[in-house]
């Protein structure tokens, strides 16, 4: 009944773009490389065996994608509407374009012709939370299979290891935005 319901109700074109469907499919599409980067990590700074690292990495990665991102992603939209972050400012001066994909990163206002733009640059900024929180809590599920290693190696080691594997996801979403800057240009021409 209720997904009837939902189906039923009306999509509008100026509803904004919700960051968590375009950040899911980006931090699936990396998945692998980023577990077996943090993997790498793991048998650097921690002397773990590589496949031993895998399965653990796995899961926490897993946990933070399923349900860390977007119980991230359900609190900063909350934020950016509670701040009034729904609405429509403009992008006339160089604070509006700032405030547009910083606060309003979660779900960004339909401003149509600057989205090649915006997507990437909101994405970017949602990574930084999403950084620390993917450090607390692929750290506390680590914790779970690694009860050998003590809280003070694992917590540089997390750190050391999302960098490398955030910088995975930089890299894409600064290559995605290539992409629709070019894309951008080619239309204006």
């Amino acid at each position: 009944m209720v997904g009837m319901a939902l189906a039923m109700t009306p999509i509008f074109a100026d509803a904004g773009v919700p960051m968590l469907f375009l950040h899911m499919p980006a931090i699936l599409l990396a998945l692998a490389p980023i577990i077996v980067t943090e993997a790498y990590v793991a048998k650097c700074r921690l002397g773990l065996p590589f496949r031993r690292s895998l399965g653990p990495i796995t899961v926490a990665n897993l946990i933070s994608m399923l349900l860390g991102f977007p119980l991230l992603w359900i609190v900063a939209v909350a934020i950016q509407m509670l701040t009034g972050g729904g609405q429509a400012y403009g992008l006339a001066h160089g604070w509006q374009k700032l405030y547009a994909v910083t606060v309003q990163a979660p779900w960004l206002v339909p401003y149509e012709r600057d989205l090649y733009w915006m997507t990437p640059m909101a994405a970017l900024v949602m990574l930084i939370p999403a950084f620390f929180l993917s450090v607390w809590l692929e750290r506390l599920v680590l914790q779970g299979f690694w009860t050998d290693e003590t809280k003070a190696r694992l917590r540089p080691f997390s750190y050391r290891a999302h960098f490398a594997s955030y910088s995975i996801l930089v890299v894409m979403w600064l290559w995605y935005g290539g992409i629709l800057l070019h894309r951008a240009k080619t239309l204006s021409h």
